[in-house]
């Protein structure tokens, strides 16, 4: 009688410390502060239908987990073997089977299984229900992410940008998840599921957000040295900011100001060699001073200048200040910071992330150059550098 009670009590206190790690678990889990990456704190439809189906799961399976390791931790403290036992002296009945028990244990999980399958397939039809989305191709390379809008219908991109991709409020979107060279993974926890970019295939997702804000994402597919640092963002605006950002997007960016020596040195410096890889849209390596810009990007421009990169790709950089982040949303363009979303960032630029970045870019992120993965280290001069980070500050 005593061992029972002790039994008990064990297995009473297992319980108890149980349940209050499960509500501690539940109750802190989903909050996004500090967990820019969390799945449980949903922020569009899609989201919140993952996480409907989510929880009854969750909740179910919790509850089997406790009924198992009550049963466990009472065999374990119940029928353990004690000191002054004897074996073949008081065993228990050998039982060998009992097909009423078998029966149970596997029609029940079954049932449990069939049930929850028709919950599962419901939710997977509304990941792929939208209602006249926007259409927005990604593609993955190594290691970063480029975004084309093709406002027109009529083929041909009209806005190029990276890192950061803008979208209105309320309103689902498409994005067509493409691969320029290996495998990668598309994800924004907070606003839809997981898609894989995979070369040579295209495959879609749709977001949608209920609400204002910058959602963090992350590559979830192992794709070479830096790919716990391919990041991605998607800024969610008001379909009023979202104007504005399209306007400003599809606008030739002012020129160097004549009196801003450094910036007109920075322009013909990067024609001269960023160029090769970087667009500004109408700019190329055989353009002349005064060099015209384009509202018009060139969707081939890998192959127009004939770049070495293995992704045949590199960020467009016409608008590369009405992003918050760059390198691939390591670092921050203003010094307030990225975590507020603006159609049109105000504040002060970081003008020592660029630098830092145009010193040494593999120190900010790994890459592999010498096989043409990656930005090299061009060993620039502290007045080229000045000069190239003054003219970047123009393209807005």
């Amino acid at each position: 009688m005593r061992n029972n009670r002790k039994s008990y009590v064990i297995t009473g206190i297992c319980l108890a410390i149980v349940l209050v790690l499960g509500y501690l678990l539940v109750t802190n889990i989903g909050s996004p502060v500090g967990r820019p990456l969390t799945t449980l704190s949903p922020r569009g439809d899609k989201s919140q239908a993952i996480q409907n189906l989510i929880i009854p799961v969750f909740a179910i399976a919790g509850v089997v987990f406790i009924l198992v390791e009550i049963g466990l931790v009472f065999v374990v403290t119940r029928f353990r073997r004690r000191s002054d036992e004897v074996d073949g002296k008081d065993e228990p009945v050998q039982l060998h089977g009992n097909t009423k028990l078998e029966l149970g244990w596997t029609i029940a999980p079954a049932l449990l299984l069939a049930v929850l399958a028709v919950f599962n397939v419901n939710t997977i039809l509304q990941m792929d229900d939208a209602t006249d989305p926007l259409e927005v191709t990604v593609i993955g390379q190594q290691w970063w992410w480029e975004y084309r809008y093709d406002l027109d219908n009529d083929g041909a991109p009209d806005i190029i940008t990276a890192t950061e991709a803008a979208i209105p409020v309320g309103r689902d979107v498409r994005f067509k998840i493409q691969s320029n060279d290996v495998i990668h993974s598309f994800w924004i926890p907070a606003l839809s599921g997981k898609m894989d970019a995979v070369p040579g295939r295209t495959h879609q997702v749709i977001l949608q957000a209920n609400e204002v804000g910058m959602f963090q994402g992350q590559c979830t597919e192992y794709c070479g040295l830096s790919h716990g640092l391919m990041r991605m963002q998607v800024k969610a605006l008001t379909p009023e900011d979202y104007q504005i950002w399209l306007t400003a997007m599809t606008t030739s960016p002012a020129q160097p100001e004549p009196k801003n020596e450094l910036a007109v040195q920075g322009q013909t410096l990067f024609v001269a060699q960023c160029s090769y890889c970087h667009q500004v849209n109408g700019v190329t390596p055989t353009s002349k001073s005064p060099y015209p810009y384009s509202t018009v990007p060139d969707p081939d421009y890998g192959k127009t200048v004939a770049i070495t990169m293995a992704s045949g790709n590199a960020p467009n950089l016409t608008h590369l200040m009405m992003r918050q982040h760059f390198v691939g949303g390591l670092l921050d363009l203003y010094q307030e910071g990225g975590s507020v979303a603006q159609a049109i960032p105000e504040g002060t630029p970081d003008t020592n992330n660029i630098k830092r970045w145009l010193r040494n870019p593999e120190d900010v992120k790994p890459m592999n150059p010498n096989n043409n993965q990656g930005m090299p280290n061009y060993n620039l001069s502290e007045a080229q550098i000045e000069q190239l980070t003054a003219y970047l500050l123009t393209l807005k």
